[in-house]
């Protein structure tokens, strides 16, 4: 049985937004309305391009009239708004020129402009909601974080502290929240941070299919997947990939000779399954068991013995602790499907950890992404065993 659910809407602050009364409630054309967003009194989901009825509700929000023009750009700025306070959100709500799905980063730095980054460009945001130039753009104030953050840790910072002294947090959905400040420590370890000074909200994309393209790469002649290592700068898209073919591995794809396996998720900073209270927001697959929040090195023990994956899935590989478990979890069978910081093998095998299991042989094969035509480039995928691009 699937442990995988949609994700309810959370109890939220209350949020005014501003949406034109003169158009239909009808979404536009090609756009859509996120389930795990949106629900629909009573207790109704809106489906892939559905229309939106009378009464909407996202968090706690809810509009009501009879011809609200509500796009799928409105309620995903919307649905962002909730974590900010009162004058970030009032900027947000005038944004006009941005379409969120363009948006890759909403970045806050004490001091500094208010941005938003996109796959092409910084964008400075002024106290209307355009896009100006630095010197005439919104300058975050401190107020402006702490309020963030009491909305972020549903007023807990103590709550926090596991995830702040690694230096993000994670929102429903699988948003992640970097964090930088000052550094409190404790004989030389990191315990929390204090005076904080700037926030980067990281939006989550989960997109689907692009691993189809790959996949047929990844699989011995019977249908195994290979031992496989997916690496990438920051922000050219290997969580999103994985994320993808876990879903497709777990399902399987009869077409290509593929059967639905059992994959143990350790998904320790909670993006990959976007898991909030115990349920994830991403469809990971039918065959799917996601350990939240858990520490790779021992996730992958315990996953082994409590649910015997033929899969083995995490994100970020490089820890010099994860390298001792990954061993213990190929000595039981399990195929290991990892992803990992790095350009270029060359740029991979200058760090040592990653090293050390490219030159043990660990993986078979390598796909290396990149940002130059956008997030999720595929620039190679490499058979480690024999050198060759596949």
């Amino acid at each position: 049985m699937s442990l995988h659910y949609t994700l309810s809407v959370i109890q939220t602050p209350k949020v005014k937004i501003n949406i034109p009364k003169d158009k239909s409630l009808q979404a536009k054309e090609g756009i859509s309305v996120p389930s795990e967003l949106v629900q629909l009194k009573p207790n109704i989901r809106a489906s892939v391009g559905e229309s939106i009825p009378a009464e909407v509700e996202i968090g706690t929000l809810t509009y009501r009239s009879g011809s609200l023009g509500i796009d799928q750009s409105a309620v995903l700025w919307a649905d962002m708004m909730r974590w900010f306070g009162e004058e970030i959100r009032s900027i947000i709500d005038h944004i006009r020129a941005v379409p969120f799905q363009e948006v890759e980063e909403i970045r806050l730095r004490v001091g500094q402009p208010l941005m938003l980054r996109t796959s092409d460009d910084d964008l400075f945001i002024n106290q209307e909601g355009g896009v100006t130039n630095p010197e005439k753009a919104y300058l975050v104030r401190r107020e402006d974080l702490v309020c963030a953050l009491e909305r972020m840790t549903h007023s807990s910072l103590y709550a926090a502290e596991e995830d702040l002294k690694q230096g993000f947090l994670t929102l429903p959905g699988g948003n992640r929240v970097g964090v930088t400040g000052e550094a409190v420590l404790l004989s030389g370890q990191i315990q929390t941070l204090k005076h904080v000074s700037a926030l980067n909200l990281r939006i989550a994309r989960d997109i689907q299919g692009q691993g189809l393209k790959i996949l047929p790469l990844l699989l011995r002649a019977n249908g195994i997947l290979s031992h496989t290592l997916l690496i990438s700068p920051p922000r050219a898209g290997k969580t999103t990939l994985l994320r993808d073919l876990i879903r497709i591995i777990s399902n399987g794809v009869p077409q290509i000779g593929l059967r639905g396996q059992t994959v143990g998720v350790v998904d320790e900073r909670g993006e990959l399954a976007g898991m909030w209270q115990g349920i994830p927001t991403y469809n990971l697959g039918y065959r799917t068991d996601v350990l939240d929040g858990c520490p790779k090195a021992s996730g992958m023990n315990m996953i082994v013995r409590s649910m015997a994956p033929q899969v083995m899935a995490m994100d970020e590989l490089g820890h010099t602790d994860d390298v001792a478990a990954l061993m213990d979890v190929l000595r039981t069978g399990v195929r290991i499907l990892s992803t990992a910081h790095a350009s270029s093998l060359e740029e991979a095998l200058n760090r040592p950890i990653l090293a050390h299991l490219l030159e043990q042989g660990v993986f078979e094969r390598l796909v290396v992404l990149s940002r130059k035509h956008g997030p999720g480039t595929i620039e190679g995928v490499y058979d480690l065993k024999t050198g060759r691009i596949l």
